[in-house]
């Protein structure tokens, strides 16, 4: 294996021999069926739009139900301006699919500073940074792990352990939650990519959340329904970004 600084102290801890770690995707991007379902359909969009979904959670009961997106452009940047682009590309596509049964609103957002890990390049992006990892089944009588991200290696994570000598390999496709740790340095990494931004656009001021962009309401190409409130915020946490 080869890392940079700040790789692996040790030998791995554990590992999931490749040959048996088919990648079929971690629950991370999509925690249930219906997210998957609906990455499916709205990824494409969103790629064509220019843009990439890290996260989509469709929450709430049957009635009321909210269809967050959090996503980001190529460079990493999300602006308000770009939450209501993306917004608008997957409106006609969502009223066209009709995926979602009953009223909801739309909600597109940024990932924030301790943003959820969903993909591989963000477990490279963010190599040294502390992070909460959550898997799906029991490794050495735990699920649930915190220390230093240490890279990838093929299709697991690489974490070093907090309090243990010992790095961790953990195959990508058993994660259900990844998430980085507010510190200092990661602190400082937000302070400095908010000013590279205001190079790029004037980022939002003060600590409000701005006002839902709503668009027109949405109506089912078979019945009538109650109009979906569309919005697209910026995420109060990316404002401390």
């Amino acid at each position: 294996m080869a890392f940079t600084s700040g790789g692996p102290k040790g030998p791995p801890l554990f590992l999931c021999p490749f040959r048996r770690c088919v990648l079929k995707g971690p629950a991370v991007r999509g925690k249930t069926t219906e997210d998957r379902r609906l990455l499916e359909l709205l990824d494409p969009v969103a790629e064509a739009a220019g843009f990439e979904i890290v996260r989509l959670r469709l929450m709430g009961g049957d009635h009321a139900r909210r269809l967050q997106i959090m996503a980001e452009r190529a460079d990493g940047i999300m602006l308000v301006e770009d939450c209501a682009q993306l917004a608008r590309a997957l409106n006609p596509v969502l009223d066209a699919a009709d995926p979602v049964a009953g009223d909801y609103t739309l909600e597109v957002s940024s990932p924030g500073i301790d943003r959820p890990l969903t993909r591989l390049k963000d477990f490279e992006a963010y190599e040294g940074f502390e992070a909460r990892l959550e898997i799906d089944r029991l490794a050495e009588g735990r699920k649930r792990f915190k220390g230093e991200l240490a890279g990838t290696d093929g299709g697991h994570v690489a974490i070093n352990l907090e309090g243990e000598a010992e790095t961790a390999l953990l195959p990508f496709e058993w994660l259900v939650d990844a998430k980085l740790v507010i510190t200092d340095a990661l602190m400082k990494r937000g302070a400095e990519a908010r000013a590279a931004r205001m190079d790029v656009a004037s980022p939002l001021s003060g600590d409000e959340a701005p006002e839902p962009i709503v668009t027109s309401p949405a109506r089912s190409p078979r019945k009538p329904k109650p109009a979906r409130r569309s919005g697209a915020t910026d995420s109060l946490k990316d404002q401390k970004d």
